[in-house]
């Protein structure tokens, strides 16, 4: 017997084997270890998503209430109830909602702070508590650019700004539709072009070659009107339009700065015109110029779509149809229409007419083009410029049978304008 032992000490054949069992406490260890880790890590990854959700979900309630912070409770409770999965139980006194301070052009931040207490398979064993997983989140709104076409379109059904024909448009600042369609802004021409600073849209923006833009903003917050606070004015002594085909108003002391003349005939423009720096109000009228021979022309005049019977037949409002001759517009520098060229009362029916503006080559518009509920169309042949303009219309559609240019400057570096339209900020998660 002792002869045996001594020779199964000096044997070496089961040293691994008694390796392998000493060290089976530790490799199980570092399994379960590991086992825990990784469902920890993606318990933290849910927790958190479902706190990004909910503080990107803040923000756009704040965004919709212009900053107020009194419906974001219950738009995180819902979202977390949306996002949350069913094993997440918030402990005692969370979620924890706050509004950190703006920060430069960061505004209405809102955080989110989750925790659950969530019992791991191995660790478990080992711990008198389950470990506590934390997840912080904010969200804020940065903003989405400068925009010089506003399309303020509510309907899915309608796509906001439709880049059409062989058009090329030119502009230093941005487009955004309010439309949520899937195309709120495409471009379906041909040889169409566009090149613009920002393409935003509260619905999706269309993939094309045409774009060159350096930001796309698909799924932004609506852009509210701009102009919303521009009164309509009530329109009084109205007579009918000169039936003459060459009139000038520059000087005529009744179309002078600072006074209003009202038409209730359709401003039929046959000739050459030119208005005086007047405010000029359309009643139940429209503006239309057919004649490629045809000129209307004004420095610092408003023309203003309106009608004395609009709250009681909105239909009678007019539009605007200019199918050829030259455009030369720029609007009043003072006053509460104070750069706006063209203003449609925006008691006006979608369903009621389109407006068309055809310009030559060497036609200029400046100033804003205000069509809040109906859509505009706007082609050119030739040179079409349009410096220092303001598109803002429920749709608008750009295009022309040759090459339209339609250059903007920026509001800031343009003073006939009333100022820059900013806006469509961005969600997104700054911590």
């Amino acid at each position: 017997m002792l002869k045996f032992l001594r020779k199964l000490a000096v044997n070496k054949r089961g040293n691994a084997l008694l390796i392998a069992a000493g060290a089976m406490p530790m490799i199980v260890g570092c399994a379960g270890l590991a086992s825990d880790t990784i469902q920890w890590s993606l318990w933290k990854r849910q927790l958190q998503r479902a706190a990004d959700s909910a503080a990107m979900a803040g923000v756009y309630d704040r965004v919709n209430s212009s900053g107020s912070t009194s419906t974001v409770a219950s738009t995180v409770a819902h979202d977390l109830t949306l996002n949350q999965h069913t094993w997440m139980s918030n402990l005692t006194g969370y979620p924890i909602i706050s509004y950190p301070a703006d920060a430069g052009v960061i505004t209405n931040q809102v955080r989110v702070s989750l925790a659950v207490q969530k019992s791991l398979p191995f660790s478990s064993m080992f711990m008198t508590a389950a470990p506590t997983i934390i997840a912080n989140s904010t969200a804020a709104g940065i903003p989405g650019g400068e925009y010089c076409v506003v399309s303020l379109e509510p309907l899915a059904s309608k796509t906001g700004i439709t880049i059409g024909g062989n058009a090329n448009i030119d502009m230093d600042c941005g487009m955004i539709s309010n439309s949520p369609a899937t195309n709120s802004a495409l471009s379906n021409g041909t040889s169409s072009r566009v090149k613009a600073t920002v393409i935003a849209a509260v619905g999706g923006v269309q993939a094309s070659n045409s774009w060159t833009v350096d930001q796309y903003n698909p799924y932004s917050p609506p852009i509210v009107d701009p102009y919303a606070n521009v009164p309509v004015p009530t329109p009084t002594g109205c007579t009918a339009f000169p039936n003459t085909r060459n009139l000038n108003f520059t000087n005529d002391p009744n179309h002078a700065i600072g006074k209003t003349v009202c038409y209730n005939s359709d401003m039929q423009i046959q000739g050459n015109v030119v208005l005086g720096p007047a405010t000029y109000i359309l009643d139940a009228a429209s503006l239309k110029m057919t004649s490629t021979g045809a000129s209307l022309s004004c420095n610092g005049c408003t023309i203003i779509l309106t009608s004395s019977t609009a709250a009681t037949n909105p239909s009678s409002i007019g539009t605007i149809s200019v199918s050829g001759g030259l455009l030369n517009l720029s609007p009043s520098t003072t006053g509460t229409y104070k750069g706006i060229a063209l203003y449609q009362d925006r008691r006006a029916l979608d369903s009621a007419g389109k407006n068309i503006i055809n310009g030559n080559s060497g036609s200029i518009i400046q100033g804003v083009l205000y069509f809040p509920s109906q859509q505009l169309t706007y082609n050119g042949d030739g040179t079409t410029s349009a410096l220092c303009t303001q598109f803002v219309t429920r749709r608008i559609i750009f295009s022309g049978s040759n090459t339209t240019s339609n250059k903007y400057a920026r509001g800031s570096d343009c003073p006939i304008l009333p100022g820059a339209i900013g806006g469509g900020s961005l969600v997104r998660l700054v911590a």
